[in-house]
C-alpha cells in the first residue's frame, strides 16, 4: 500500500563526476560505485535523503538523489563532494586512469558546481504520478543535448502532443545560459523560436540549462551547464552533462522524449575532448567507449518517482527500436574516423583553445614570419 505524505515539493538532483577511469577512459571499476553507494546508503538511513541510485556512462560516475533540503542545498551538495573524494581515493588505490583530472584540490565552499562535478537540479511538487527519464553521456561537450531538448519541448514534428495537447499549445521557455559572456537569457517558442535556434545551434558556446511550460512556468527539464576545466581551473563547455526530464500529464510523453535520440546527431567532445562525432543511445552495459574512446555514448535512466522514491530505472535505451540508430552512428563513425586529424573530425582551434591555449601552437608561433 502506497503510503501517504505531507504534500511538499521534492528535489531531484544528480551529480557527475569523473574520478578515474577502467580502464583507461572506457568504464567505471565497480569498488567506485559500491563506494558511492555505501556513502548514500547511510545518508539515507539517517534520512538525510529520501533515495539515490548511483550509475555510471563511460567512466564518468552519476549520483541520482532525491531529497527535501531544494536545490544548491550546501549539506547536499557536501554529501555529494564527500561521496566523489572517497571514490577517488579508491581511484587512486586501484591506480585507475586520471584519478586527479575530474576534482578541484580546493576546499568545499558549499557547492560542488564550478569544482569539477556537474550538477542537474530540479524542484517540484510530486503529481501523482511522477515519470522522470535522467540521461546521461560520456565523450560530449556541454551543449550536446541542445538539440533533443529543442525537439522534445519546440518540434511538433518529433512531440505531437505540441499540437495534440491543449495543455502544451501555449508551448515552453528555454533558459540559455552564454557561456563566454557567463549571463542567460529566457525565449519563448513557438514565437521566438528563430532566435531560440539562433543560439542553441551554437553549441559551444549556448547551452539550453531549463525549459518551463509556459501557460503555468512548470518545470519541465534541467540540463547541467557548466563545470570546472580541471586543467585550466576556469568554467569550461568541455564536460559529460546530465538532463532531467518530466514527462506526461500536460508535458511531453516518455515515448516522444525518446524520439528525439532516433537520430545521431553529431556532438562535440571524443578523443581528448577534441573530436566530432555521433552521439550512440546505448544501454547500460554498452556504454563503454573503447573505439578512439568513443564514439560518444548516451544511456537514459527511466525512474517512477513516488513519495520520493526513485522506483527503478528501466534502461529505456535498451531496446531493438534504437538498433538502426546504432548502426547509423557507427557508419558515421567510419566516415569520421578516415578524416584522421583534419576538420571536421577534428575540432577547429578556436575550439580546441576553449579549453585552454595550445602548447603545439605555441610552440610553433615564433617561427611564423609576418607576410
Amino acid at each position: 500500500m502506497r503510503l501517504i505524505v505531507e504534500r511538499q515539493k521534492l528535489t531531484l538532483s544528480v551529480f557527475t563526476a569523473d574520478v578515474g577511469g577502467f580502464v583507461g577512459h572506457v568504464s567505471s571499476h565497480p569498488d567506485i560505485l559500491d563506494t558511492a553507494k555505501e556513502r548514500l546508503y547511510i545518508a539515507r538511513e539517517k534520512g538525510f535523503i529520501v533515495d539515490f541510485h548511483v550509475l555510471r556512462c563511460g567512466d564518468d560516475l552519476e549520483l541520482i538523489i532525491t531529497h527535501r533540503s531544494g536545490c544548491a542545498n550546501s549539506g547536499v551538495h557536501e554529501l555529494v563532494w564527500n561521496t566523489f573524494n572517497a571514490c577517488k581515493e579508491v581511484s587512486m588505490d586501484l591506480g585507475l586512469y586520471a584519478h586527479d583530472r575530474g576534482l578541484s584540490s580546493r576546499d568545499f565552499t558549499g557547492s560542488v558546481k564550478l569544482m569539477g562535478p556537474g550538477a542537474a537540479e530540479v524542484e517540484f511538487m510530486e503529481r501523482g504520478s511522477e515519470p522522470v527519464l535522467v540521461l546521461m553521456s560520456n565523450k560530449t561537450s556541454t551543449g550536446s543535448w541542445n538539440l533533443p531538448v529543442y525537439r522534445v519541448y519546440a518540434d511538433p514534428f518529433n512531440t505531437s502532443g505540441l499540437v495534440l495537447d491543449p495543455s502544451m499549445a501555449e508551448g515552453f521557455s528555454f533558459t540559455v545560459l552564454d557561456i563566454e559572456q557567463n549571463s542567460e537569457i529566457t525565449l519563448q517558442a513557438p514565437k521566438e523560436l528563430h532566435s531560440l535556434l539562433a543560439l542553441i545551434g551554437s553549441t559551444s558556446r549556448y547551452v539550453v540549462t531549463s525549459v518551463r511550460r509556459n501557460t503555468d512556468n512548470e518545470i519541465a527539464c534541467v540540463v547541467a551547464s557548466q563545470k570546472l576545466n580541471m586543467s585550466g581551473e576556469r568554467a569550461a563547455s568541455k564536460c559529460e552533462p546530465a538532463v532531467i526530464m518530466r514527462c506526461h500529464d500536460g508535458l511531453p510523453s516518455v515515448g516522444e522524449a525518446m524520439e528525439a535520440f532516433a537520430h545521431p546527431y553529431l556532438v562535440e567532445g571524443w578523443m581528448r575532448g577534441a573530436h566530432t562525432g555521433p552521439l550512440m543511445p546505448v544501454p547500460f552495459y554498452e556504454a563503454n567507449p573503447t573505439r578512439f574512446e568513443g564514439p560518444p555514448r548516451a544511456i537514459g535512466a527511466g525512474f517512477q518517482i513516488t513519495d520520493g522514491r526513485l522506483i527503478g530505472p528501466h534502461d529505456m535505451f535498451d531496446d531493438p527500436s534504437f538498433d538502426e540508430t546504432r548502426r547509423v552512428a557507427n557508419n558515421v563513425t567510419d566516415y569520421l574516423r578516415r578524416h584522421g586529424p583534419f576538420q571536421p573530425h577534428r575540432m577547429s582551434w578556436a575550439e580546441l583553445e576553449r579549453t585552454g591555449p595550445s602548447p603545439v601552437a605555441d610552440k610553433l608561433k615564433e617561427r611564423f614570419e609576418k607576410l
